[in-house]
């Protein structure tokens, strides 16, 4: 065991408001599922649900290790812009002819890198994350247009991926499978493993990690890494899912991915990120589109429900002291 430790509130005695306090979001997905379904029946059937854990399960695959970059106290916006700069190296290399086990490989290999780089300038020069992060993420948009020329690149044959993510084992999606297990070994790093108290004392308590002989800077180059990677590997399945390489891809998962982490960390470790929060927000806002699609409602109107939510999400971090750097209270970044 390490001798890290964090500072913690006085544990307060096991009851109905404290559990409530604790899984509050969950509750939220039950309530907006129920009250989606006694207006609109169809929100149940058995199709629409497929639709949502696929959609849901791509999101959560994207923003999994964004979750552990901001609990350690630091931000990446560019994690979208990563996506979509793999979703353009894979089609773009679907379409001079590779396979997909090769534009797969390269598609995941960008992600890594960029992330790789994020790391090393927040981590090693001590860069601002979020402004280190906002010119990544431009590099990376202006590198996933220049690829198609400003325009998709189509995909004629989605080969094993596109296979894949219509399979199903009975009536869950296979991805949505994977994504579950992912989560649950996610977990158990988290909160079974010196890993998640490594993570958590990187925002907290840096000088810990230092005592116990931990670099600091080595960990958030890993956690920006795996960021890359979750991206990546998100942005390769979109372009089997859409049989195609869209360059303007990142732009709609922003709001959400931000959303789905600051909005988890309301959950269970209040005010910090977790991915078991993460998981039930990203299903939250699933059910919140799919609800809201069917009610007629228009996509301004979604996002401002979006807007808010990650709103409060941002606030509840900054009250609990546990805001990433460049959003803390008389954060000049």
């Amino acid at each position: 065991m390490s001798d890290i430790t964090t500072t913690a509130r006085p544990e307060a005695p096991v009851s109905g408001v404290r559990i409530v306090g604790r899984w509050w979001l969950l509750f939220a997905l039950v309530a907006c599922l129920a009250a989606f379904t006694i207006v609109r029946p169809q929100m149940l059937e058995a199709g629409n649900i497929v639709t949502i854990l696929r959609s849901a399960s791509l999101m959560a695959i994207m923003v999994l290790a964004l979750t552990w970059v901001i609990a350690a106290g630091k931000i990446d916006v560019s994690f979208m812009q990563v996506a979509a700069l793999a979703n353009m190296t894979a089609a773009g290399l679907l379409s001079k002819g590779s396979g997909w086990a090769v534009a797969a490989v390269c598609g995941i290999a960008v992600g890594a890198i960029v992330g790789l780089a994020n790391g090393l300038l927040v981590g090693r020069m001590r860069l601002s994350p979020l402004i280190t992060t906002i010119a990544t993420g431009g590099i990376c948009a202006s590198a996933a247009a220049a690829i198609g020329a400003g325009t998709s690149i189509r995909i004629d044959d989605p080969g094993v991926l596109g296979a894949f993510l219509s399979a199903s084992v009975g009536p869950i999606p296979l991805i949505a499978i994977v994504a579950a297990v992912l989560y649950v070994a996610a977990w158990w790093l988290q909160e079974r493993l010196t890993f998640g108290h490594y993570i958590y004392a990187a925002e907290q308590n840096e000088e810990a990690l230092i005592d116990v002989g931990v670099s600091a800077s080595r960990l958030l180059v890993l956690v920006y890494v795996m960021s890359g990677v979750c991206a990546s590997v998100a942005g390769v399945l979109l372009a089997a899912s859409l049989s195609s390489g869209q360059p303007m891809i990142g732009a709609s998962y922003f709001i959400d991915g931000l959303t789905a982490v600051f909005l988890g960390g309301m959950m269970i470790r209040i005010g910090r990120p977790n991915v078991i929060g993460t998981a039930t927000a990203v299903l939250l806002l699933a059910v919140l589109v799919s609800g809201g699609a069917l009610l007629g409602w228009p996509d301004y109107q979604r996002e401002i429900i979006k807007g808010a939510l990650l709103f409060a999400g941002v606030v509840m971090a900054v009250r609990m002291g546990h805001a990433p750097e460049g959003l803390k209270r008389g954060s000049g970044t």
